[in-house]
């Protein structure tokens, strides 16, 4: 059995390999409960969801969450999160949900592309995600995530009237670094005309039990995600 796959429900045991590799390298894969450091590493292929933002000055909650990090001893995650980058992400540990410092994207089959996202339709059948989906389930914290239309222009999509928007995702643990997976869905009508994959985008009430229970999570698998508001990076501004 992989390292990921023997790690599967055992908290204690991921949060173990990630500290030991963050302490010996230095590189992405922290508990922000402990000190390390964050590495900038190659950027990954640009595909659906291939790119959010975290603009935390635009978020108390997210504030929060950088300064957790910072105080850490983690580098702060910057405003735009590319593939590969360190970025924090929410986990359930001891009933609380807490932020974490990982890497985006799981290391691909045989030297190839990092793995930025998972179907969320296939993702309980697939050998890679379906541990995840049973034991090691986490939410990316964001502001928003970009889009390319077919003419390559640019669309930042958001949560009507607030300034969080979470996003679905697995983790494991390869080679001692802690690495987490975007999950995508079909398009609702807000994403469509743009691209016809989303992220699966969670409701803030839908945070804790996408963590907590796996049966809720297995649900949620298979829901449409929330009407976003998008806007062109020109600055138009659309609701859907």
């Amino acid at each position: 059995m992989s390292e990921a796959g023997r790690a599967a429900g055992r908290p204690d045991r991921f949060f173990a390999a990630a500290l030991r590799f963050a302490r010996t390298t230095g590189h992405t894969g922290i508990d922000v409960s402990a000190a390390g450091r964050i590495a900038p590493r190659k950027k990954g292929a640009n595909t659906m969801c291939g790119r959010y933002q975290f603009s935390w000055e635009e978020s108390r909650m997210l504030a929060r969450i950088r300064e957790a990090v910072r105080k850490a001893g983690a580098q702060a995650p910057r405003d735009e999160v590319f593939p590969s980058d360190g970025a924090p992400v929410l986990v359930l540990r001891e009933g609380k949900v807490v932020p974490a410092v990982m890497g985006w994207g799981f290391p691909g089959m045989q030297g190839g592309r990092n793995v930025i996202n998972a179907r969320a339709e296939t993702a309980e059948e697939r050998p890679m995600f379906r541990d995840g989906v049973a034991a090691r389930r986490c939410v990316v914290p964001a502001t928003g995530f970009y889009e390319w239309d077919a003419d390559k222009r640019r669309y930042l999509f958001r949560m009507p009237a607030r300034t969080e928007l979470y996003m679905a995702a697995l983790y494991g643990v390869f080679g001692g670094e802690a690495r987490y997976c975007i999950l995508t869905t079909q398009a609702n009508a807000s994403v469509a005309p743009v691209h016809h994959r989303m992220p699966l985008v969670l409701r803030a009430q839908e945070v804790r039990p996408w963590l907590e229970d796996e049966q809720t999570a297995r649900r949620l698998l298979h829901e449409t995600p929330p009407e976003l508001e998008r806007r062109e990076t020109d600055g138009q501004l659309r609701l859907w």
